[in-house]
């Protein structure tokens, strides 16, 4: 079993007031300088806030390190998928290594698109929703070219980017999971990207444990496993196997717990950096042993592994938090027809 590595373990740091978060303090307070600085000049037009044709729905976090955001944009665009609205994705595609041809408008993750191009993140929001896909470094004009590709599109939503003053936004979605804010201070010296409280248009908390008020959503894994071969094997018939857990996420140890109260027995976890890519492949493992992984991760690791079992978390949105959702989107959508 390995060791928790240096983001775990900086983010358990983050969870409250330690000497070493006291000795980053005064670092944080240049930070929020920084950060101050840049709000103001967006605020009085320094700095220019681009607004694209359609609405905009952002969906990201206040803290460092994975919150459920792309869950939670996933159960969004199945969501209005359901509803009839064309919806497209949006994003930077972090931990990726752009192709010489990305330039600055970014390009279209296809269902076969290599994850160390366009991230692994959004090539998981591909494969799961079918809708349009694009990943760039500008987002705004990343999104015009998914507009021009994608036409129908009446309605984006960017995966992060909360923080991505340079694109206007018509409905915030701030996500938290059980480390709430952590220790309430501004980088470096805890998990905060940007002060907290702060305006947003909805909470959402996908944890067990909300920390604070806003909507809670729930999440289960789902119970058929999938092998890279697209063979689905039950959850529940592996309770007797030797099983090893691979996980390349912010917060891996939540990945295995879950593993766990599905009832299976882990003889090894193996939690790797956040965006891992397995380019030197995986821990030794023995060959009788059945590797378990996140959806996410699969694409890379199947490279590897292509035996490995992609376990897919399901995300269900509240129906009250849906419910308001959709008057905030119908309000922009109608707003949007009118010419804004």
């Amino acid at each position: 079993m390995t060791r928790p590595g240096p983001a775990q373990r900086l983010q358990a740091g983050w969870q409250r007031r330690g000497v070493g978060a006291r000795l980053l303090w005064p670092v944080s307070l240049v930070y929020r300088f920084i950060w101050s600085l840049r709000l103001g000049l967006y605020r009085f037009g320094v700095l220019r806030t681009e607004r694209l044709p359609v609405p905009v729905v952002v969906v990201g976090n206040v803290i460092a390190g994975g919150a459920g955001k792309t869950p939670t944009v996933i159960a969004l665009v199945e969501h209005l998928a359901s509803r009839g609205i064309a919806v497209g994705v949006v994003s930077r595609g972090y931990g990726r290594t752009p192709p010489e041809n990305d330039g600055e408008h970014g390009l279209e993750v296809e269902d076969g698109s290599d994850p160390r191009a366009v991230g692994d993140e959004p090539l998981l929001i591909r494969r799961r929703t079918g809708v349009p896909v694009f990943v760039g470094r500008r987002r705004a004009a990343t999104a015009r070219r998914l507009l021009a590709a994608h036409p129908q599109t009446r309605l984006l939503v960017c995966d992060d980017g909360l923080q991505h003053l340079a694109l206007a936004r018509d409905v915030e979605v701030c996500v938290f999971d059980d480390r709430g804010i952590g220790n309430g201070w501004l980088l470096p010296a805890g998990p905060l990207r940007e002060p907290w409280p702060r305006a947003v248009d909805l909470v959402l908390h996908t944890g067990l444990s909300p920390a604070f008020a806003g909507f809670r959503g729930q999440r289960r894994l789902a119970d058929l496993a999938r092998r890279s071969d697209g063979a689905t094997v039950a959850l529940a018939s592996l309770g007797s196997q030797r099983l090893a857990a691979v996980a390349g996420i912010a917060q891996p140890e939540a990945f295995f717990e879950m593993l766990r109260a599905r009832g299976l027995v882990l003889e090894e976890t193996h939690a790797l950096p956040d965006h891992a890519d397995f380019a030197s492949g995986l821990p030794p493992i023995a060959a009788d042993t059945i590797v378990l992984c996140t959806e996410k991760d699969a694409a890379k690791l199947w490279r590897h592994r292509p035996d490995a079992l992609a376990v897919p978390l399901r995300f269900e949105l509240p129906a009250d938090f849906t419910a308001r959702f959709d008057r905030l989107v119908d309000a922009r959508l109608s707003s949007a027809s009118r010419g804004r």
